[in-house]
C-alpha cells in the first residue's frame, strides 16, 4: 500500500477517485501536466474492473481481456516520457476469436483480409460484396467517430451541433445490426458484424451504427493480449504515476467530494480523513459521483431521478474457473470463443428490454492459459466465461442469490455440449460474479457491466461530461463519460479530460524530463 501523502493544503494537488484504467490514465496525464496526484481506490489492487483475483494457483482476470488499439496506450505513455512496450508485453491474437453457432457452423475472425474474405465466402458467397462495403462503412465511422469525435471534448452544445450533419450522413440513427443487415443477408454474418457493442454494454439492435467502427479497429490494429492480463497494464500505469511523484493508495474509499466556495476542494475518506486538492477527478460511475459522492451538493442536470430512469448497460454473469490437467485437452479451443445460443434478437430483447432471465444463453469464453501459462498451474487451465444478463433496475429483477447456481449449472451444461466435453470432471477452482457483485464491488448502478448504455442520445454531448456541469474543479473519467466504455474508450476519457483540465504548477518543460524524475 502506498504511503498517504501529507496534505496541509490543496495547492498543486489533484485527487483521482478510483484506480480503474480511466482513473490511472487520468492520473498519468495530470502528472504530465504538472499536478501532484494522489489516487484513492477502495479495492486491494489497481485496475478496477480490469483487476484480477488469484485463487488456488489461478489468476482470474476479472474484466477486459483484450487490447484493440495499442497506439492509445503508447500515446499515453509517450505523454509521460515513457515507452509502453518497455513496461508491458502485448501479444497479437491470431485468430482473434472463433464464433460457434448451434447448427455447427463457425466463423474465425482474423486480421488478414484474404482470410476474412475466405470465411465470408465459405458461409455465404453472395455476401462478399456487401461485406467489403461494410468494411468501408466501418472505416468511415472510425475516422469520424474514433479519431475525431472520440478524441475531443463534447461538453458544449455547439460541439454537438457542428457534427450533426456528419452524423446524418453516416446514418448514426440506424442501429449496428440494421446497418449490417443492409449489407449482408446471412444471419450468421449479421451476427458476426453486429455483436461487438455487447462488449461495451450496448444492444446491437438499438445502439448507433457508429459502433460498426469496431470492425475497422480489429482490422487496422489487431486484437492483443497483455501478458499478465490487463492487471499488468494497471500495475504499469501505477508505476508511471509513482515515478511522477504521485501516489496510488489502495484500500482507501472516498466517502464524499468536498466543496468549498462553490468548487471541488478535495475528498473525505470513509475513515474520516480529509485530503484537499485544487482539482478532483472521479473515475467512479457518474451516477455514484453525483448521487453519492456529491450527496451534500445540489445538482441540476444529473439528478438521481434522471440517472435512474436512464438506459443502463446490461448486467454480466461471469464464471471464473480452473481446470486440472487440461492444457492439452480441447486443442481446437483457442484464446477467445463465442458460443452463440439459438436466438439473437429475442434474447437481446429479454436482456435489455424486459429484464427477463432467459432459459438459453450466449457465451464469451476466455482461455488465457493457451497464450499466458502464468495464469494457471503447470498443465492446468484458467477460464473466464461471460453471459450477458439483465441489470438489476428492471421491475422484476433477478434474485441472484437464488438463481446464480442454477444458472452456472446451465452454463456448464452448454459448455460441455458445445465446447468443452468432460468439463465438469475437471473443474477445480470456481468463482462467480453476478450483477449483485458489480453493484457491491464496483458500486455500479443497477449492477450494470458498463455504466450508461451507449445509445445515440446517451453518447457524446448527451453523456455526463468529462468536465463536470455541476461543480467547477470536478472532472469525470471512465466508462460513464465521453467517449465511453471499453479499454480504448476509458483510456480516451483521460485524453479528453486532459484537454479540459488546467496545467498544474509543476508542469514539466518536456516529457523527456519525466524518466529522470522517476529515477
Amino acid at each position: 500500500m502506498d504511503t498517504l501523502p501529507s496534505a496541509p493544503d490543496g495547492h498543486g494537488k489533484a485527487i483521482v477517485i478510483g484506480a480503474g484504467l480511466g482513473g490511472l490514465a487520468s492520473a498519468m496525464r495530470l502528472g504530465a501536466k504538472g499536478w501532484q496526484v494522489t489516487v484513492f481506490d477502495r479495492l486491494d489492487r489497481p485496475g478496477g474492473r480490469g483487476s484480477s483475483i488469484s485463487q488456488g494457483g489461478h489468476r482470474f482476470d476479472l474484466g477486459p481481456t483484450i487490447v484493440t488499439v495499442p497506439q492509445s496506450l503508447r500515446d499515453l505513455w509517450a505523454t509521460c516520457g515513457r515507452r509502453f512496450d518497455d513496461d508491458v508485453r502485448l501479444v497479437p491474437m491470431d485468430p482473434f476469436y472463433k464464433i460457434l453457432w448451434e447448427d455447427g457452423s463457425t466463423f474465425t475472425a482474423r486480421q488478414n483480409d484474404a482470410a476474412m474474405e475466405a470465411e465470408v465466402a465459405r458461409l455465404s458467397p453472395g455476401d462478399l460484396h456487401g461485406y467489403r462495403a461494410f468494411l468501408r462503412d466501418a472505416e468511415a465511422r472510425y475516422s469520424f467517430g474514433y479519431e475525431d469525435l472520440g478524441r475531443r471534448p463534447m461538453n458544449r452544445l455547439w460541439d454537438l451541433i457542428k457534427v450533426l450533419p456528419r452524423f446524418a450522413m453516416l446514418r448514426a440513427d440506424r442501429s449496428v445490426h440494421a446497418h449490417a443487415a443492409r449489407r449482408v443477408r446471412d444471419p450468421r454474418l449479421r451476427f458476426a458484424l453486429s455483436f461487438h457493442p455487447l462488449f461495451i454494454g450496448g444492444d446491437p439492435f438499438h445502439v448507433t451504427s457508429m459502433y460498426a467502427l469496431v470492425s475497422h479497429l480489429e482490422r487496422a490494429f489487431g486484437v492483443h493480449y497483455a501478458m499478465g492480463g490487463v492487471q499488468a497494464i494497471a500495475e504499469a500505469m501505477t508505476s508511471v504515476v509513482q515515478g511522477q511523484g504521485g501516489h496510488v493508495v489502495q484500500d482507501a474509499e472516498v466517502n464524499e467530494i468536498l466543496v468549498n466556495k462553490g468548487r471541488a476542494a478535495g475528498v473525505r475518506l470513509t475513515d474520516g480523513r480529509n485530503f484537499p486538492a485544487e482539482i478532483v477527478v472521479s473515475n467512479a460511475d457518474p451516477a455514484t459521483t453525483y448521487t453519492r459522492l456529491l450527496r451534500n451538493h445540489a445538482v441540476r442536470r444529473w439528478t438521481a431521478p434522471r440517472l435512474m430512469r436512464s438506459r443502463w448497460s446490461m448486467g454480466l454473469f461471469v464464471w471464473y474457473f480452473g481446470t486440472k490437467g487440461t492444457r492439452n485437452l480441447w486443442p481446437e479451443v483457442g484464446h477467445h470463443s463465442i458460443v452463440v445460443g439459438p436466438r439473437y434478437r429475442e434474447h437481446i430483447r429479454e436482456i435489455f428490454q424486459t429484464g427477463q432471465l432467459s432459459e438459453d444463453m450466449s457465451l464469451y469464453v476466455h482461455r488465457p492459459s493457451v497464450t499466458d501459462p502464468s495464469v494457471a498451474p503447470e498443465g492446468d487451465d484458467t477460464f473466464y466465461v461471460l453471459s450477458p444478463v439483465p441489470h438489476l433496475g428492471h421491475k422484476d429483477r433477478v434474485d441472484w442469490k437464488a438463481e446464480a447456481e442454477p444458472y452456472r449449472q446451465k452454463m456448464l451444461q452448454m459448455l460441455e455440449q458445445r465446447l468443452l466435453p468432460g468439463l465438469s470432471a475437471r473443474v477445480t477452482e470456481s468463482l462467480i460474479f453476478t450483477p449483485d457483485t458489480f453493484r457491491d464491488r464496483y458500486l455500479s448502478p443497477h449492477g450494470s457491466g458498463f455504466s450508461l448504455e451507449p445509445r445515440i442520445f446517451q453518447s457524446a454531448w448527451f453523456r455526463p461530461h468529462n468536465i463536470s456541469e455541476e461543480l467547477p474543479g470536478l472532472f469525470l473519467a471512465g466508462a460513464g463519460t465521453h467517449p465511453g466504455a471499453g479499454v480504448p474508450g476509458v483510456i480516451g476519457t483521460a485524453e479528453v479530460l486532459a484537454k479540459l483540465a488546467p496545467d498544474g504548477p509543476h508542469r514539466w518543460s518536456t516529457p523527456s524530463a519525466l524518466p529522470m524524475a522517476a529515477e
